[in-house]
């Protein structure tokens, strides 16, 4: 999924004696397609991907509503079109082997935080945010970048008063003091921490409101201003 780097995903591979059977991606961003054409070369490995955008390679173009089936590790995913940080960007749904639901959203949902809007409008991300917080409560979120702290240093200045996020901000920052990932998060945890799944809730949107020092009357226009307001902070 995503190879920026060819060579760790090979490592990998040999390490473990696994063959690759697909690379799967998400949008365009080099920190996600740079390892795909050595790991093609080497593997022959078939590249599925978004439907509109331009890939380094790409033997099956997708878009929402078509699926993927994987019968060697026993896994079929969805397509849903989330455009938003580009504007083709694509995640997958699916249920592993072990019954549990998980999404691999790249760049689009991140733990506490979501992508910056490079290619969308603030009106397709909300949406595109809206059919992954639509999403079983337990879907495990495997997103692209272990940006948890720094967002949860934000959402905490989005709602100081959370206690779930008080108590996430805890947890995750124990797991990375010891070199840990706090990643795959779960849709039912950024309902509860995350601002940009939060807009229509009234502590969200009066932070944003104080930040933007103006009345702000829709949940788009709420979450057009949380984005500014991560993209600034420090």
């Amino acid at each position: 999924m995503d190879p920026g780097q060819a060579a760790p995903v090979q490592a990998v591979l040999d390490q473990r004696g696994l063959i690759l059977d697909a690379i799967l991606l998400t949008h365009h961003h080099a920190d996600h397609v740079g390892g795909v054409l050595a790991l093609q070369q080497r593997t022959g490995a078939p590249v599925y991907g978004p439907a509109s955008e331009k890939l380094p390679a790409c033997d099956h173009r997708l878009m929402e509503g078509d699926t993927v089936q994987f019968p060697t590790v026993g896994l079929q995913l969805s397509v849903l079109d989330v455009p938003g940080h580009t504007a083709g960007h694509i995640a997958y749904y699916g249920t592993l082997s072990t019954g549990k639901p998980v999404v691999f959203c790249g760049d689009t949902l991140f733990a506490a935080g979501c992508g910056r809007l490079f290619e969308g409008t603030p009106a397709q991300m909300l949406d595109s945010l809206g059919k992954l917080r639509a999403l079983p409560a337990d879907t495990l979120v495997c997103c692209a970048h272990e940006y948890t702290l720094a967002n949860l240093r934000w959402a905490l200045q989005v709602e100081p008063d959370n206690l779930v996020l008080q108590q996430r901000w805890e947890a995750d920052s124990r797991l990375r003091s010891d070199s840990m990932p706090t990643l795959p998060s779960n849709i039912a945890l950024e309902l509860d921490t995350n601002p940009f799944l939060r807009v229509s809730q009234t502590s969200v949107a009066k932070a944003a409101a104080s930040y933007a020092g103006a009345v702000l009357e829709a949940p788009v226009d709420v979450f057009a201003c949380l984005r500014e307001w991560k993209n600034n902070f420090k």
